[in-house]
């Protein structure tokens, strides 16, 4: 291809991953202006979330056999038109039942659109190149629509509001509607593969996963033992992928290939990759969550998202130049070395801690985030591949489930840390605010003196003093309880580096002794 043509592919490959990338990320990062515009309550407009990322999270599996059978190109051209035709039903949402409509209908049409940024950039490259140097560049422009929504963010919202925000949607939706048509991928060979029971089985994983989804996005808030239908949804997604398992391991051709699922290898493989996306959530939920704690808001913190945009995109560089086979062990080392130092930084932070004392800790984990991924996508493609090309669907389905489901995840365990730390640190500050207390007594007063010039009334005074004393330990806990989720992920990378230590060593003890038996006869 002509390096012009193929500059023309990459950047298609960057406008349609960061245009999936932002429909995914700018909800989530402006539920509390949504809210606003749309006439809803915190919990209310998460509902939003939820409703994205129910059709979203099981999707792919379905539109990897359609392309298979229909062709690359019609699902290219039809993929994209839904995407546009999804961004400008956005412009018409007015209240909160029309908006999850929409975003639900929204999270169907960008499903097809990571796998279209991915294809794009690795038609760029010769065969050889495609996943040592386009698969690490694909995975970083996929990765790059979290830091962009919050550098971009604040001015939409202050240029139209939640309109703003939707507009942008549209012009990238129809710039990239117009790359996918001018640069057609090259076609596929089509195979009829749809079966009967392939819907029956993507019905009930569609529905089981979704489930999942949901209660994983809201089960924070309306917390996971309050509220009886988040029982009921965790239920219906156990008796859905159960019935589904049951199926495919009936089946002569199976959408899925359970057994080969339930091996040691590919459960390793899923294992390293949730434990990824849990670890990552410090940075995509701790950093700004933290910072919101704080009362920083979006516009208060783009530096920071600049570091971490640009910490991303040099950590995708770095591993297309380095990745080889064989190599992927020590690159996983560096990552895992780089997540716990710059957990552990993050973990030191008080009220007086803002975005600039982060960028150290933050860039080092954004870094480590281009680096991991790409080496472990690249192990679990070439074991596929030499099980057959019918094991591709099933590699690629473990792979999406463990960053969609992963991630939402991760934010759950994070944000339930947080919540019960938050609660057992507001309970240990409180017991020592007695008001008997000379020290207590004078940071009362002193509270209440703020309002001394429109308050007369000394007992009033009193009670905005004890007000705004409470607000204070609240914050100090929340503080806390974010030090200890920060030292967890610390924790938790360490754990993961010393038993990926001991894996190589065993691997090198293992091949020495082959090396030595094999000379020996």
């Amino acid at each position: 291809m002509h390096p012009a043509r193929a500059a023309a592919y990459m950047f298609a490959s960057l406008v349609v991953a960061l245009t999936q990338g932002l429909g995914m990320n700018l909800v989530t990062t402006n539920i509390v202006q949504i809210q606003g515009s749309i006439g809803a309550t915190t919990n209310e407009a998460t509902w939003l979330v939820a409703a994205y990322m129910a059709p979203n999270v099981s999707l792919s599996l379905a539109l990897i056999k359609i392309r298979a059978q229909y062709g690359l190109r019609n699902f290219a051209e039809l993929s994209i038109l839904g995407f546009v035709l999804a961004c400008i039903l956005n412009l018409f949402i007015s209240d909160l039942p029309s908006a999850i409509v929409v975003r639900f209908m929204s999270g169907i049409a960008t499903a097809p659109m990571s796998t279209l940024g991915f294809l794009y950039m690795l038609e760029s490259f010769p065969p050889e190149k495609k996943l040592s140097i386009g698969l690490p560049l694909a995975l970083t422009n996929i990765s790059l629509g979290a830091p962009v929504a919050r550098l971009i963010s604040p001015a939409l919202v202050d240029i139209a509001g939640w309109h703003g925000v939707t507009i942008l949607e549209v012009a990238l939706a129809m710039i990239g509607f117009c790359l996918v048509y001018l640069l057609p991928l090259a076609p596929q060979p089509r195979a009829k593969v749809i079966e009967r029971l392939d819907i029956v089985s993507y019905l009930l994983i569609a529905t089981g996963f979704g489930a999942t989804a949901v209660a994983l996005v809201l089960g924070r808030l309306y917390w996971w033992f309050e509220a009886p239908w988040l029982g009921v949804l965790f239920a219906l997604a156990t008796v859905c992928i159960t019935v589904a398992v049951i199926i495919e391991l009936n089946r002569k051709n199976p959408l899925l290939d359970i057994r080969w699922l339930a091996s040691p290898a590919v459960l390793h493989f899923a294992g390293t990759l949730l434990l990824f996306r849990i670890v990552l959530s410090e940075q995509t939920t701790g950093a700004s969550g933290f910072f919101q704690v704080l009362g920083l808001l979006n516009d208060q913190t783009k530096t920071l998202y600049w570091v971490i945009l640009v910490a991303t995109v040099a950590g995708g560089l770095v591993c297309a130049m380095v990745l080889k086979p064989g190599r992927e062990p020590a690159i996983h080392v560096v990552a895992l070395t780089l997540l716990t130092v710059g957990a552990f930084m993050d973990s030191g932070a008080t009220n007086l801690t803002r975005p600039e004392q982060m960028y150290l800790s933050q860039s080092l984990i954004a870094f480590a985030g281009a680096l991991f991924l790409p080496p472990a996508l690249l192990t679990g493609l070439m074991s596929a591949l030499k099980n057959g090309p019918n094991y591709i669907l099933s590699f690629i389905i473990v792979f999406l489930t463990t960053q969609s489901l992963g991630g939402l995840l991760g934010s759950a365990v994070f944000g339930t840390f947080i919540t019960i730390r938050e609660k057992f640190h507001s309970s240990i500050l409180v017991e020592h605010l007695a008001l008997t207390d000379p020290l207590v007594a004078q940071r009362i007063a002193q509270f209440g003196g703020v309002y001394a010039r429109v308050l007369t009334d000394k007992a009033l005074l009193n009670a905005e003093g004890v007000a705004l004393l409470a607000q204070q330990a609240t914050r100090e806990a929340n503080v806390l309880a974010y030090n200890d989720a920060f030292l967890m992920i610390a924790i938790i990378s360490a754990t993961a580096l010393l038993a990926l230590l001991i894996h190589i060593a065993i691997l090198a003890v293992r091949t020495r002794a082959i090396t030595a038996s094999t000379a020996n006869a």
